[in-house]
């Protein structure tokens, strides 16, 4: 089956915005969809498996929360799309899993776009994933990259009961936006006790690897900061914007998540000027043993100069030379060799050299 993506904004060949080209022959991977239907009273979870037969809720007050894990199958989203009435420019996003995080606002919906990140301990490195929420006026759409999130706690909420159940669709998008905020403080918890053992490291014995592990965490603390520093205008905007699908109680919370992006940035601040500081560390920490190696080679030096100009002098190929016909010279020239090195070990003693 002929795999189908949507045209960029001034894309191929000329086509329209929201055109759809077939590119190829791969066959899409299979978008899972998990649906939870929910009021205060009652609680369904559901697999849809074909999305074109999905129908709204009947029950007044019903909110309708739609997870898709996967979104390389161009027709599921489609058809969710015609479903929900979506505009072409946001199936176009959804598809194109590159986007900025940002929200934009549609006639009886808003769409958001975030990074949801989770770091990988075995490769030591930061998983990076677009998540797409469309906010109606009662369901919530998630698009996932690849099944796995960070969800499940939102999830076992729902199904205890708790205040969750009795608010609107706006209050599981917050959620839902507080749970992937919540998780940047776990990663960065983590990725602090490195730093950290890093730190233990350098002052131990550093070398090569410690400093492609400080490069390898500045450049991942980077591609942390690019991920969540447009949250914050994210989350400004939902806050600040007068939208009649965001109660004035949710735009509470709302605020709430927003200081929660500002203090990850401050510790993503913090991180980085002590991968900085790190990398200072190392450096003087490895010139500092250079310097040493320098100076004992140096002393050593100093000890063979006056030896290697008595054996020097005693080497010239002269025939009248006193010393030469002296039973004695020979031990004589020794014990002279060995009270200069003395000397000199008590005169680098003396003045702190050794």
């Amino acid at each position: 089956m002929a795999r189908k993506l949507v045209v960029k904004r001034g894309g191929k060949l000329g086509a329209p915005p929201g055109t759809l080209l077939h590119i190829g022959r791969h066959k899409p991977e299979h978008a899972a969809i998990r649906l939870i239907r929910y009021d205060a009273e009652d609680l369904q979870e559901s697999v849809i498996t074909d999305p074109s037969r999905y129908r709204p809720a009947q029950v007044p007050g019903q909110v309708s929360w739609l997870n898709v894990d996967g979104v390389a199958d161009a027709g599921v989203i489609q058809a969710l799309g015609g479903q929900f009435q979506l505009h072409p420019l946001v199936l176009e996003d959804v598809l194109n899993t590159d986007q900025r995080p940002k929200v934009e606002e549609y006639p009886g919906y808003l769409y958001i776009v975030l990074r949801m990140l989770q770091f990988d301990r075995e490769r030591q490195q930061i998983q990076s994933e677009q998540v797409s929420l469309v906010l109606g006026g009662d369901f919530v759409l998630s698009f996932q990259e690849r099944a796995g999130d960070v969800f499940d706690g939102v999830r076992e909420r729902l199904r205890t009961g708790r205040r969750i159940r009795f608010m609107r669709s706006d209050y599981l998008a917050y959620a839902l936006l507080d749970a992937v905020v919540d998780h940047y403080f776990e990663m960065l918890e983590y990725l602090g006790e490195r730093v950290e053992e890093l730190e233990d490291q350098i002052i131990a014995s550093p070398g090569p690897d410690t400093l492609a592990q400080i490069h390898h965490y500045k450049r991942e603390m980077l591609l942390l900061r690019k991920s969540i520093w447009p949250l914050r205008e994210l989350l400004s905007r939902l806050t600040r914007d007068d939208s009649p699908l965001i109660a004035d109680e949710t735009r509470l919370y709302l605020r709430d998540v927003h200081d929660h992006v500002i203090h990850v940035m401050d510790s993503i601040d913090t991180i980085r000027e002590l991968l900085v500081s790190l990398l200072d560390l190392y450096l003087s920490n490895v010139s500092k043993r250079t310097n040493e190696i320098m100076k004992v080679l140096t002393i050593f030096a100093s000890l063979f100069m006056p030896l290697t100009f008595i054996a020097g002098v005693y080497g010239m190929n002269f025939d009248v030379m006193p010393e030469l016909r002296w039973p004695w010279g020979y031990p004589a020239v020794m014990l002279l060799m060995l009270v200069i090195v003395l000397s000199l070990l008590v005169y680098f003693r003396r003045r702190r050299w050794l």
